[in-house]
């Protein structure tokens, strides 16, 4: 999932050197030489060239290489290039000098390879080697070189010719020694004459690939991707490699490939401009591997990277790399997370390493705006520190330069991500317009409190998270020196949320300076005081930065810019934290390696920058003694105190204040800006602020600030009425055995509705009717499910992917808006292991089934209604059905048959259709009431269900094609909510939220066991082993039995408390047996639906001009 990498052109041009590479200086190569030649052709590969000393690659040795036509030197035989090209990695492990559908045929360039071990050569390697890793003592004993020799690209017919005549020459060199190897690229001036190659699957054009890619490694049921690093795939970055370099020498990129460590390391230019010289901690970001199916899934790219310009993640995955949305700056992010296909990333020479699952490029690269992923578990495997997650959401409106008309925009994604051992910060910001995007270039602190909140902490000093805990409010003012302009920025943390990640939102207003769109715009290193009392932090400072225009006529004018730069940061103080009375007052933010960049393609904005905070340090010995610093001074307590030299300093009341700073007074902008808040508002003062309130009736709009008129809903609507036009306020007097509509905080009908006076209860639909079956008697709840998904937090949306799912069996259930999994070791639940599998906010998942032969996981969602599935290989949900839905509850899974079942309490019926949610059937629309579980026996060919109607509870079979149905149970239940049947045990078993009972039975023989009495509210129930799990509305938990021994044995509650529904078994291996629709479909053309001891052929519903036959 990893996102391409690629140096953006200032990075490249800044790392070029004088000296360019002629191609004569290849090392030698061709015929002459006693080199092999690969065949002419489109795709063809060598024999396997053994070799005399291995190669180290990834910490393993390979005794064997595979030289391929399209730039790659695979470790493994590489399968036809329609199962790799676009992808990367590759599964097979490879070198890629330049991965592309290059092509040789009738004569169009060459293909020579060789192991060498003569002196000359050796020298040759040994020499660009030490240019990139000086201080290292390296003498190979053999080289691989193979040269790609005025190759073409692949042309198909209909095809731009344009770049008929335009040829590569590049070379790569494999040096090893009996401990290490190392790689050579060697990209000759003028070598490389296009950067992408049309894709035979009508993608358009894909960029080439650099990288290297290790190979995965194959289990029984799982295929476990390689690391890999990416070293370019955009075609600037690619344009820009014969004049760039790591190793000192233009066109020459040297990595050490393989010793006692298992990660690449790329050579570094001591002699680079060094505010582009990343720090090292930024050269490898390693994610964990995940479990993937390559080739079956189309994965975006989802994380930070260093270097690209490409979008991203997460499906889901767990890394320790970012998974931004449109945050990447490093790519893999699954994060990502991808993080981030949505991934996009942020440029410099840094390159990543991951170990994710395939990327595919299509011609369109990563489009921006993919919601992020979840449950990213965090690991140092690097060294570098768990990283931390920021996301939010930003909105503004913006004039820039003399424009009268502002930029608005809202709901805008914010991620990034620290490196927290190292204080580097990523900040990402998506679809910001162009109009906007380069003038913004200049504010790298909208970023920066995210540097200061996690900035490397020297002795005794504190960072911006260590005080305030993450939970803070932060007002900004902004004034361009020149022309006065000014820009507010007001940002919001709210603390960690349930995944870990910090949570902000920004608003910024006022006007900018214009930067000419296609600058740059470069940040010198600078450091910033920040002053602490009571429960305030204040800092001012003035920054400068650097515009260098796009050129005209060969010419790039640069100008220089400046700001002063106010904030204001409250939080509630702890005041038995001792270590916080013990730190500095005024401590001093230092902030290096600054990066910024504008993406216009894909409207994203980066920021990275190093943090640190520690003492006050400016050269002077007698700084501390400043009254700033000794806080001796007579400022105001709401205003900033500026050192000044020696002894002098100034008082500068902070913002939303005004005086000589030796007094404050708060300015009442109220009073002062009448009409500030608008129409239908009232404006309250406050300290340094002031607050805009809606009057009663009316709430803030979709812009957050215009007052509109509260739209009641139906249900608040009914009850006003109920209570009488005096409101909730000044009710009437109500009439003994009138009935009061319960409405929920959002104004929707409460499921479940009960008469005060009667003690009766009821479930209702989404418009407040009655469902017909569920009226219940005083002191019972009936069991109604809400339509209303909950809503969704702050923080931009989290992307809806599957993660992989580790091998062994688990049980999967339904909590709302995702689906978790808890993994079984025997009979135990492995409770420290449980995580979210799949996170869809906006959804009510009531039923889970799971197909064990494709790992897919399969349930029902109310609130659409839907029914959707997903890989456990990782990735994207699809809805397969989602018309003529009322209220799917239950699922059930026939994994030989090929089918699926659900009930429909609202439109009460059972249906059944393939697992693709094509050729549906109704099964049962009669004799239901309320049926919710659902289950199969797939050997033996049964359909068992149950209904929970209050007047007729029962539990039915019948065979799957829908005869012989039957009632199996009607006497002695309440409200049978959950239901299993056991594979190998052949018991039926269910869950009674009425009788409070788990029960179990043999369908074929009479008589019932109860396993267990006095549970609480039970919903769904499964089975593994000995043991049954039920999940719980009381507890909020997955209990498990010991059915044998009838006695609980465990229960795991997860760590956001909400109920619990669906619950199914994920099983490692699918249960044995087989039936007459296993094998060729039964024979049916359509449906083939199992019974016992045969089949039957059924044609779905609405099959008008369908030639299908039915049959038994």
């Amino acid at each position: 999932m990893g996102g391409g990498l690629g140096c953006p052109p200032c990075a490249l041009l800044a790392l070029a050197l004088p000296l360019a590479l002629p191609a004569e200086l290849l090392l030698p190569h061709g015929a002459e030489r006693g080199d092999a030649a690969l065949e002419p052709g489109d795709d063809a590969r060598s024999a396997a060239l053994e070799l005399s000393t291995a190669l180290r690659f990834y910490g393993a040795a390979v005794r064997s290489l595979y030289v391929a036509t399209n730039g790659i030197i695979a470790v493994n035989e590489p399968k036809n290039e329609e199962k790799y090209l676009g992808q990367f990695p590759v599964s097979f492990g490879a070198i890629a000098p330049f991965m592309a559908d290059l092509d040789t045929t009738d004569g169009r360039g060459s293909v020579y390879y060789r192991e060498d071990t003569s002196s000359d050569v050796l020298q040759l390697a040994s020499d660009y080697i030490k240019g990139g890793f000086p201080e290292t003592a390296f003498d190979p004993s053999a080289v691989v070189i193979v040269t790609w020799k005025l190759v073409a690209p692949y042309q198909g017919s209909g095809e731009d010719f344009t770049s008929e005549e335009k040829r590569n020459t590049f070379q790569a060199v494999l040096a090893s020694s009996d401990s290490s190897s190392y790689a050579i690229f060697l990209y000759p001036e003028d070598g490389l004459q296009f950067c992408s190659t049309y894709s035979k699957n009508n993608d358009g054009k894909i960029p080439a690939m650099v990288g290297f890619s290790q190979a995965s490694t194959n289990y029984y049921f799982w295929e476990n991707p390689g690391s890999y690093n990416v070293v370019a795939n955009d075609e600037d970055s690619i344009r820009n490699l014969h004049k760039s370099s790591n190793a000192g020498r233009q066109g020459v990129w040297v990595f050490e490939i393989g010793s006692s460590s298992d990660t690449i390391v790329p050579a570094k230019v001591s002699n680079v401009l060094a505010s582009l010289e990343p720090s090292e901690e930024d050269q490898e970001l390693t994610s964990k591997p995940f479990m993937s199916d390559y080739g079956s899934t189309e994965i975006r790219p989802q994380y930070i990277t260093s270097s690209t310009d490409s979008t991203e993640e997460d499906q889901h995955v767990t890394y320790s790399v970012p998974q931004l949305a449109v945050e990447d700056f490093i790519t893999s992010y699954q994060d990502v997370t991808g993080t981030p296909s949505t991934e996009s990333f942020y440029r410099h020479r840094d390159f990543p390493t991951a170990k994710a699952p395939p990327r595919q490029f299509p011609a369109q690269q990563f489009p921006p705006q993919e919601p992020q992923v979840i449950d990213v578990e965090e690991f140092d495997e690097t060294g570098i520190g768990s990283p931390q997650r920021v996301n939010g959401k930003v909105k503004g409106r913006i004039f820039v330069g003399n424009n009268p008309v502002p930029v608005t925009f809202e709901n805008t994604d914010l991620h990034s991500y620290v490196v927290m051992n190292h204080g580097r910060a990523y900040t990402a910001i998506s679809t910001i317009p162009e109009a906007l995007g380069y003038s913004l270039l200049p504010l790298a602190s909208i970023g920066g409190i995210i540097g200061w909140m996690f900035a490397v902490e020297q002795q005794g000093y504190k960072n911006g998270f260590s005080i305030t805990g993450g939970e803070f409010t932060r007002q900004t003012e902004v004034t361009f020196l020149g022309n006065n302009e000014k820009l507010v920025i007001k940002q919001k943390f709210s603390g960690i949320d349930e995944h870990g990640h910090l949570t902000i939102s920004t608003e910024m207003e006022g006007r900018i300076p214009e930067v000419p769109p296609g600058s740059s715009v470069h940040i010198e290193p600078y450091t910033e005081l920040y002053h602490a009392s009571s429960s305030v932090i204040t800092s001012s400072s003035t920054r400068e930065y650097t515009v260098t225009e796009p050129e005209r006529d060969g010419v790039a004018s640069t100008y220089t810019g400046a700001y002063q730069w106010r904030q204001t940061i409250s939080f509630d103080e702890c005041i038995h934290d001792e270590s916080l009375h013990a730190a500095s007052a005024t401590q001093q933010l230092s902030v290096d390696s600054i990066f910024v960049l504008y993406n216009r393609d894909e409207q994203i904005l980066r920021y990275a920058m190093s943090n640190s905070i520690g003492p006050i340090s400016d050269g002077s010995a007698d700084i501390s003694r400043n009254p700033c610093y000794t806080g001796t001074h007579n400022c105001d307590t709401n205003a900033v105190c500026r050192a000044g030299s020696g002894n002098r300093f100034s008082c500068e009341c902070s913002i939303g204040f005004r005086g000589d700073g030796n007094i404050c007074y708060d300015i009442d902008e109220c009073s002062e800006q009448l009409g500030l808040c608008g129409s239908n508002a009232v404006c309250n003062n406050q300290p340094g602020t002031y607050r805009c309130e809606c009057v009663e009736g009316y709430q803030f709009g979709a812009d957050g600030r215009t007052c509109v008129g509260v739209v009641k809903t139906k249900c608040q609507h009914e009850k006003e009425v109920a209570l009488g036009s005096g409101g909730t306020f000044f009710q009437r007097e109500i009439r003994v055995g009138q009935f009061i509509p319960q409405c929920d905080e959002h104004g929707n009908y409460v499921p479940t509705q009960c008469h005060g006076s009667t003690g009766y209860c009821w479930c209702v639909d989404r418009d407040g009717n009655e469902i017909d079956g569920t009226r219940s008697g005083p002191g019972v709840r009936p069991p109604c499910l809400s339509t209303a998904a909950p809503p969704v937090g702050i923080g931009p949306s989290v992307r809806p992917d599957a993660i992989p799912l580790p091998p062994g069996t688990h049980l999967l259930f339904a909590q709302s808006g995702k689906i978790e999994h808890v993994p079984l070791e025997g009979n135990n639940m492995k409770k420290n292991d449980a995580k979210a599998l799949l996170h869809i906010p906006d959804k009510v998942i009531i039923g889970v089934a799971y197909d064990c032969m494709d790992k897919m996981v399969y349930w029902t969602d109310i609130s659409g209604p839907s029914i959707s599935r997903a890989s456990l290989h990782g990735g994207e949900p699809t809805t397969i059905i989602r018309t003529d839905l009322g209220s799917p509850e239950g699922i059930a899974l026939d994994h030989l048959g090929r089918n699926i079942f659900w009930t429909d309490s609202q439109l009460d019926r059972i249906e059944v259709a393939r697992l693709d949610g094509r050729q549906r059937r109704i099964l049962f629309d009669s004799g239901l009431v309320n049926p919710r579980a659902i289950v199969v026996d797939p050997v033996r060919g049964n359909l068992y269900w149950t209904d929970w109607n209050r007047e007729a509870p029962k539990i039915e079979t019948s065979y799957m094609d829908g005869t012989n149905r039957r009632i199996l149970v009607k006497d002695d239940l309440g409200l049978p909510n959950g239901l299993t049947f056991d594979p190998y045990s052949s018991m039926l078993c269910w869950v009674d939220a009425g009788t409070k009972r788990l029960e179990c039975m043999n369908p074929n023989q009479l008589g019932r066991r109860k396993i267990v009495e006095g549970i609480q509210y039970p919903f769904g129930v499964t089975s593994y082993g000995k043991n049954l799990y039920y999940t719980d509305w009381r507890r909020d938990a997955v209990i498990a039995v010991d059915r044998m021994i009838s006695v609980e044995n465990d229960n795991f509650q997860p760590h956001k408390r909400s109920r619990l529904y669906g619950i199914t078994t994920a099983f490692a291996q699918c249960p044995g047996g087989h039936n007459y629709c296993t094998v060729n479909n039964g024979g049916c053309t359509h449906l083939c639906l199992a019974t016992p001891g045969g089949r039957s052929c059924r044609c779905p519903d609405n099959t008008v001009g369908v030639d299908c036959i039915e049959g038994n």
